[in-house]
């Protein structure tokens, strides 16, 4: 099992006062992960006045539900604090999930990371 024992790596650069978060992972499947993972995520989000944050999934090739879950909650706390959330680079079988649960409509969704950047200006 040590793809379980993971753990959670996200690369964080600011462009033009935009978080940008690039997820290392491959799999973000198991509890530990995603709580580590959204514990950071949680700390960036809190760090700002009016977060402004790019995920960045371009190297995720898995995502669990639990994951879905946080992912939510962020978007909540993001859109309390007058904050954008936008998600950028997911892989067709992952956006598959996004539509099918209707995700799609709750959450900002681009192509590109340059994409995404733009809705931010």
């Amino acid at each position: 099992m040590p793809e379980a024992e993971a753990e959670a790596k996200l690369t964080v650069t600011n462009q033009d006062g935009i978080t940008v978060v690039e997820f290392e992972n491959r799999k973000i499947l198991d509890e530990l992960t995603i709580n580590q993972i959204f514990e950071k995520l949680n700390e960036l989000a809190d760090a700002e006045n009016v977060p402004l944050i790019l995920l960045n999934f371009r190297k995720v090739e898995h995502l669990s539900s639990a994951a879905l879950g946080a992912l939510i909650t962020l978007n909540k706390k993001v859109g309390q604090r007058n904050g954008r959330l936008v998600l950028a680079n997911i892989h067709p079988q992952i956006y598959e999930v996004f539509k099918i649960t209707r995700l799609d409509k709750v959450f900002e969704i681009r192509g590109t990371t340059q994409e995404g950047l733009r809705v931010f200006r």
